[in-house]
This record gives C-alpha cells, sequence and structure tokens, in this order.
C-alpha cells in the first residue's frame, strides 16, 4: 500500500496521538519513527504479557537503550502502562515516547492523567485533500470519505460496512462501553439523522426508544471514540437570540453514509448535501488540529432560523463560510452571510458551492467547494484571493 505524506507534524517530545481506527495512525509512525520499538498492543500475545506485568515495559525500554524512540500503538488497551511510561520519560529524556490511541475513554476512566503533562496531545484525522494532492477525486471523497482504510481499498464501500461493526465488537462491546449493544446499534441509526444538523437528544431518544440521559452517555462515547463532534454556537457579542443547541457531525462523509439508513422518502440531493457539509466540516477540524489549534470552528444559528454552517474563530481569522449542494449561486442562498455580516462586519465570508467559477455575490466570494477544500493547507490562513 503506497504511504501518502501527512500534514501532522511531530512534536519534539513524546506525544499522545489520537484517531479513529483505519486514520492511519501506525502507518504515520512506522513511517516517521523507522529505528524506533514498536510495541504493539492488538497483537493477543503483546497485550497479554504487558497486562500481566506493566512494569515489563521497563525491562523493555532498558533492554533497547539503543533505542531513542518507543512507539506503543493502542496504549488504551493496558492503562496500567502509563505510571510506567511516566516515570521513564522522567528518567531517560533522552527517549521519545509516541504512545497511539483509538480511544482516551478508558485511560480516562481508570484515573489516567494523560501523564500529567508529560506528554501533548495530537490528533489524526481522514485524508485532506491536500494530502492527497493529485490523487485527490471529489466525487470519489463525497461518496466514500476520506479514511484511509477505505480510500485505499479497491471496494470502498465493503470496507465502510465493516467499519462499524468492528468498532461495535472491539470497542465497544469487547470494552464494557454499553451494558445493551442492541440499543446502541439503534442509536448509531438514530443520531446519523443529526448528522449536519442542530442535535436535540431529545428527539434521538423518542427515534431509538431510550433513555435521554443514556443517549447523552452514548453520544459521550462517540466523541471519545473520535467518531463524531460537536460544534457549540458562536455567542460572542451576540446582537440577537441564538439557538442554543450544538450541531453534531460524524467524522468521515464516508462513515456518516453508511450508517445512515436509506428509504424511498429519501432524496439523494438530501443525503449528497449532508455528506458535502460534513465533508467541510472535517477538513476545517483537521486543518485546525494541525495547524496547532490557534482557532476554534463553530456555526451560527438565530432564534428565527437564520443560520450560517461555520465560523472560524481565531487571532488570526475570523471568517464565516455557507456549503451550499447547488451548482448555481441565488440570492437566497446568501441570506445566512449576510445577516452574519450586519452583527459581525469584521468578518469575511465565504460560500462554496458545487459550481466550476468563482463569483463575487453582493460582497461575499462564491468558491468551487473543489478548490476550497484543495487550497485548505493546515498552518496557512483561510484566506482566498477575491475576499
Amino acid at each position: 500500500m503506497e504511504v501518502i505524506g501527512r500534514c501532522l507534524t511531530a512534536p519534539d517530545r513524546s506525544f499522545f496521538l489520537f484517531g479513529p481506527r483505519g486514520t492511519g495512525k501506525s502507518t504515520w509512525t512506522r513511517a516517521a519513527y523507522k529505528e524506533a520499538l514498536y510495541i504493539d498492543l492488538l497483537a493477543p500475545e503483546v497485550f497479554r504479557a504487558y497486562s500481566a506485568r506493566p512494569e515489563r515495559l521497563r525491562h523493555t525500554v532498558e533492554g533497547n537503550s539503543g533505542r531513542t524512540a518507543i512507539i506503543v500503538d493502542e496504549v488504551q488497551k493496558v492503562p496500567a502502562l502509563l505510571p510506567v511510561i511516566h516515570s521513564l520519560i522522567e528518567e531517560k529524556r533522552e527517549v521519545t515516547f509516541i504512545l497511539t490511541g483509538s480511544s482516551a475513554r478508558k485511560l480516562k476512566r481508570t484515573g489516567a492523567d494523560l501523564l500529567a503533562g508529560r506528554a501533548v496531545v495530537r490528533a489524526m484525522h481522514p485524508f485532506m485533500a491536500a494530502e492527497l494532492s493529485s490523487r485527490f477525486d471529489f466525487a470519489r471523497a463525497l461518496k466514500y470519505g476520506l479514511l484511509p482504510v477505505a480510500w485505499q481499498s479497491n471496494d470502498p464501500a465493503d470496507v465502510l460496512r465493516a467499519y462499524v461493526a468492528l468498532y461495535l465488537r472491539e470497542e465497544v462491546q469487547m470494552e464494557g462501553l454499553v451494558r445493551n449493544v442492541g440499543n446502541f446499534s439503534r442509536f448509531l441509526e438514530a443520531i446519523s439523522f443529526s448528522h449536519g444538523g442542530v442535535l436535540n437528544l431529545c428527539n434521538v431518544a423518542r427515534e431509538c426508544e431510550v433513555e435521554r440521559k443514556v443517549v447523552e452517555g452514548y453520544t459521550c462515547i462517540l466523541e471519545d471514540l473520535l467518531l463524531a463532534f460537536r460544534l457549540p454556537v458562536f455567542t460572542k457579542r451576540a446582537k440577537r437570540a441564538v439557538s442554543v443547541h450544538p450541531k453534531f457531525y460524524i467524522f468521515d462523509a464516508g462513515v456518516f453514509r453508511s450508517l445512515r439508513p436509506l428509504g424511498p422518502l429519501d432524496r439523494p440531493q438530501e443525503i449528497d448535501g449532508l455528506a458535502l457539509e460534513g465533508l467541510v466540516a472535517q477538513h476545517l477540524k483537521a486543518w485546525n488540529d494541525y495547524g496547532g489549534g490557534r482557532h476554534k470552528i463553530f456555526f451560527w444559528r438565530t432564534r428565527s432560523g437564520v443560520e450560517v454552517d461555520f465560523v472560524v474563530y481565531g487571532p488570526e481569522n475570523f471568517s464565516a463560510v455557507e456549503v451550499k449542494n447547488s451548482d448555481r449561486v441565488r440570492d437566497e442562498d446568501l441570506r445566512g452571510l449576510r445577516a452574519f455580516l450586519d452583527d459581525y462586519p469584521e468578518a469575511k465570508a465565504l460560500l462554496l458551492y458545487r459550481g466550476r467559477e468563482r463569483l463575487k455575490r453582493h460582497g461575499i466570494l462564491c468558491l468551487p467547494v473543489e478548490e476550497f477544500l484543495k487550497s485548505l493547507v493546515p498552518g496557512e490562513l483561510l484566506t482566498f484571493k477575491g475576499q
């Protein structure tokens, strides 16, 4: 399998690298630290050895004194290793520990303090268009998402179908995160209808027939497993009443499609629109995380229903971004952005659409969404010629 360069920059100290299964954490760490000692806790015999005697890690490290990097893959499988690693980081300043995981939930549940700040935290996301460069295929990304394990497969649809089952079996059921896997399976289907929309937990609970507090717990599990995230409402200096509920996204457009059940009343354009918005959301999240997390990402929605999909706010950038699944721009498509600029004239506004031309309407730059995705590079500002 071809190794594709990622935008993630390795810190100059020990670090955690969290990301959902299949995002390429192991591939990246092996490529970035070719001479590292690699400990794979997904291997049954390795898991048993370190679960029985966590102090074995000290013996292993001391027996490999020439190694300056130690990779512990899926560290959440054996949280008892963290005190040993903490001690080793203090003693062996010349050694870098790279601790990968698909969830911090078990580490937090067992009282682990993530090494009390001795190791920084980084995140791995699905591919960005900028990482794929000339390999990026917008239509394929919209249909199958950008999860590396699916993108690099000859049958991405089959991989995506198996992906949720993998998580249910290995992360949820085996780790005992939920008592009733059947309820959780129904919840996954129900919450897929909230992707790209305002999250109302009462409605989700009613749909999957479980209590609201259980749905809140399930949603937190998805976030801890890095399978979903919420965007809060932008409220700074609000001049009008705004929504109180956050917006919800599944972390990858292809995984969203695999979760979302289809029926005769579902219009393909509606699903495409939600997948497109999710594709932009996952790019913005990766752009921000890989660029140092200097910005925060919100959405804006008034009580009267006027909305802007994304608000990027930080010391160097204040931008409002609207996404439309259309190949042409109508005046009504700009309604949310124009209302936002009325309240925040210092912001920059950008409308992304499925057309091929750059346009400027009412002072707002309208940009082809494919061009936007390809131009989004971590560490660079969210600015475009014509703004």
